[in-house]
């Protein structure tokens, strides 16, 4: 019987954010801070923070570990697919493609992608965003996941719960993710 190598699974930290506005100054630090801790970055796939989060960790990354994941979102009519414009993004290295066309304020329904996000991801760090991201966070806090947010002290959401983390130094950041990760 063949010996088979260990198989060494890197981290996948989701990252939740507008899909119309990058907060571009926000999504790049985050996107340095994963590039440098050498795991998997997991977003929806396409625009606005998803992209500028994407785009920082790649350029960050370089030749080092982990990729970019894309989980798509789908239009389903009976078994054709019909992808999205915008969707994936230029930065997605590994698109998942869904059939879920849901999303937004019904962002919680069984026919969103929205539970493969959260469920995929091992922790989940939160930047500013609409009923989609909000979405997300009802998701992440009833699948009981570790999350934390990186939001300016002025744009912290309304229903962030003080129990939860928030963050605006990428040192802080990236403390709280090697802690989350072990």
């Amino acid at each position: 019987m063949p010996i088979h190598p260990k198989v060494t699974r890197l981290p996948v930290v989701g990252v939740m954010g507008s899909g119309s506005e990058a907060h571009d100054e926000l999504a790049v630090e985050v996107g340095r801070v994963l590039a440098g801790e050498g795991v998997n970055l997991l977003t929806g796939g396409g625009g606005g923070a998803m992209e500028a989060v994407s785009r920082s960790f790649v350029r960050a990354r370089g030749q080092g570990h982990g990729r970019v994941l894309g989980i798509l979102p789908g239009d389903s009519d009976g078994d054709q697919r019909v992808e999205r414009l915008g969707y994936p993004n230029p930065y997605v290295e590994i698109a998942i493609h869904t059939h879920l066309p849901l999303g937004g304020i019904t962002g919680t329904s069984s026919m969103s992608r929205n539970h493969i996000n959260i469920l995929s991801s091992d922790v989940i760090i939160f930047l500013p965003g609409g009923d989609g991201t909000f979405s997300e966070f009802s998701l992440a806090k009833r699948y009981r996941k570790t999350l934390a947010g990186y939001f300016p002290d002025e744009q912290i959401p309304a229903y962030w719960e003080n129990a939860d983390p928030v963050f605006n130094d990428p040192w802080d950041l990236t403390c709280w993710l090697r802690s989350s990760l072990r």
